[in-house]
């Protein structure tokens, strides 16, 4: 972690160069937008709103456009006739149009804004769901807090462009082409002229808008890096004081701020240019068809009722393309958060076709058998952990794994679960390879105690009821009973219903190690992996719990990894692993016997220390 910071000697301007450049290398799609798109067949989803926000979004700028013809019926025929019955029912008339724009303006925004509340909130629950199923080599390759980022700060992103401003550009697109309606409807000659100075404004708003879309992005990729950094950091808070990390912490973290404020600065100085270029030629255009408009009047070839619309149409036009430049540079921008989202919907997760795959026996017996073994960690190619492992276990049978650290018990484990798939050889459950089976129905028939144990920040009763959420409370103190910690956890302020502290920090790694069994005592699945179980135990409490453990094991299969001897002495077979294969099997007498690795092992735990040679007197 603190290597990984190292890279901070350079400065935060190179760090954004060579990052920005990473980004843009990447191919995009080739419309500032368009990543937005895909949020189309959820706006399907929900047709009643969508509809619903469509139609207020549409009928407020109809209204809008209605008022000017109103204005030229008025000074073309009510000021010149001099008649106060017609100028009165005009001026009811903008009354009426007025509260209905305001109306349907409500109705906009609160229509809008729930449906991009919707839309987004299933964007997360979905990005979510894929996170949860994704392979460990997923996680091995991406910080929690990156992606954490991503569904926090870019989803708001959407949903700020989702609820407001892709109503807005909606809005003004709606003014816009419809003044340009209006505005060739009114006078045909001056509209000519105005329509051909779009292209003029068009084409900045494109250009810049896909440099914005990237510098966002790069932005957006910035600011997760820090907001990874400050995770992991809030996480460790403990070992970083006790290291006296805290300053370099903190010079890592600010310098992972800088770069992402240069970033941000990047993409705000394209949005300022791109209003800018935008703003400036919409309002030239606007003056130079006002200025032959002027001399039109003069020449009587248009009345002042006419113009008075022409001019406010097209200043309706021009006000609408004007926020439409600066409404697009925030689209882009959330462009660059909803690309970034998608990103994590298109990884390749670990999700398989349930008609292509084999169920389980059921009920499942829990035999194991595993034929030539290869594997490599994604991460690591170059080191194979497993080489040519291959074993047989029989349903019930108990087996332990013993070995150096570093042999690949661990990974065997890991494996079994399903969690890599990049792996030589077979490994099967029942005599069906686990590779064409579900991972739920796989991951349902197997219980594990690890060694580092997770705890939630929920109360202890759903901490051991993980693996069985619909437990009920008689059977979640049975469990703990079995795992020896209900005493502990009666003893607790609010009993059951105590919430311990993100990651159990507020209990002791014992403590922590029992919930973990008593989760797989609840669970009561057919095939049982014990990781070093009791490794977190004094010796007073590990007795104690090894008497669960061997109720616990009953007739399941069970499959136990540990260093310390003591805990495998029971074990129907014992399994001797050094560099990813096994070396010895047998029972701990027969493997004594041998002298081998397992000999040497239990040498330097059994054998009583020397007493240090007295010095002569």
């Amino acid at each position: 972690m603190i290597a990984q910071h190292d890279r901070q000697t350079d400065s935060p301007s190179k760090q954004l160069d060579d990052r920005t450049k990473s980004v843009e290398a990447t191919p995009r799609s080739r419309r500032a937008i368009g990543p937005l798109f895909r949020l189309v067949p959820s706006l399907r989803a929900h047709r009643r709103l969508s509809v619903l926000a469509a139609t207020s979004l549409t009928a407020a700028a109809l209204i809008s456009l209605a008022l000017p013809i109103a204005v030229r019926r008025m000074i073309d025929n009510g000021f010149s006739r001099t008649d106060g019955d017609f100028i009165n029912r005009y001026f009811l008339m903008l009354i009426v149009l007025a509260i209905a724009l305001a109306l349907a303006s409500a109705c906009r925004y609160y229509f809008v804004t729930v449906l991009g509340e919707r839309v987004v909130s299933d964007l997360r629950q979905a990005v979510f769901r894929k996170i949860t199923r994704m392979p460990a080599s997923f996680f091995d390759a991406n910080r929690s807090g990156e992606i954490a980022s991503r569904l926090s700060a870019d989803a708001a992103q959407i949903k700020a462009a989702v609820s407001l401003t892709a109503s807005v550009a909606l809005r003004n697109s709606i003014l816009c082409f419809g003044a340009l309606a209006m505005m060739f409807v009114t006078s045909p000659g001056l509209s000519a002229i105005a329509i051909g100075a779009i292209p003029l404004v068009v084409a900045p708003m494109i250009i810049f808008g896909r440099s914005v879309r990237k510098k966002s992005r790069a932005a957006q990729d910035r600011l997760a890096d820090a907001s990874a950094f400050a995770s992991e950091m809030i996480a460790g808070a403990p070992t970083v004081q006790a290291f006296n990390f805290e300053d370099a912490a903190c010079r890592n973290y600010a310098a992972d701020v800088e770069v992402s404020y240069l970033s941000s600065v990047a993409a705000a100085r394209a949005r300022a240019m791109l209003t800018a270029v935008a703003i400036a030629l919409v309002s030239a255009s606007v003056v130079g068809v006002l200025w032959i408009g002027a001399h039109s009047l003069l020449a009587g070839t248009i009345s002042a009722g006419s113009l008075s619309q022409f001019l406010i149409y097209s200043i309706i036009a021009a006000g609408s393309l004007g926020s439409l430049s600066e409404v697009w540079g925030e689209l882009a921008q959330a462009a660059g958060a909803a690309e970034r989202l998608f990103e994590l919907l298109d990884e390749k997760g670990c999700e398989r076709a349930t008609g292509a795959t084999i169920a389980l026996g059921s009920p499942v017996r829990g035999a194991v058998q595993i034929s030539d073994l290869h594997f490599r960690y994604p991460g690591a190619p170059e080191q194979e952990v497993l080489s040519g492992l291959s074993l047989k276990i029989e349903p019930g049978e108990t087996v332990a794994i013993v070995g150096p650290s570093g042999s690949g018990k661990s990974t065997l484990f890991s494996l079994l679960l399903g969690f890599y798939e990049n792996y030589g050889g077979s490994i099967s459950v029942d005599g069906r390879d686990i590779k064409v089976s579900a991972h739920e129905e796989l991951r349902r028939a197997i219980s594990i105690v690890p060694q580092d144990v997770m705890m939630f920040a929920a109360p202890i009763s759903e901490n051991i009821a993980l693996g069985r959420p619909d437990a009920d409370a008689d059977d979640i103190v049975a469990a703990a009973v079995r795992a020896c910690a209900h005493q502990f956890i009666s003893a607790l302020p609010k009993g059951y219903d105590t919430v311990v502290g993100e990651r159990g920090m507020t209990l002791s790694g014992g403590q922590r190690q029992r919930i973990a069994i008593a989760r797989a005592a609840l669970k009561n699945a057919p095939i049982l992996l014990l990781d070093e179980a009791t490794a977190a135990l004094d010796a007073e409490n590990e007795s104690l719990v090894q008497e669960g453990l061997e109720d616990l094991m009953g007739d399941r299969t069970t499959i136990v990894v540990a260093h310390r001897l003591a805990t495998v002495l029971k074990a129907d077979r014992i399994l001797v692993m050094d560099h990813g294969r096994i070396v010895e099997e047998g029972t701990h007498a027969s493997l004594i016997r041998k002298g081998g690795l397992y000999s040497r092992l239990a040498e330097l735990q059994f054998e009583p220390a020397r007493p240090p040679e007295q010095d002569a007197a």
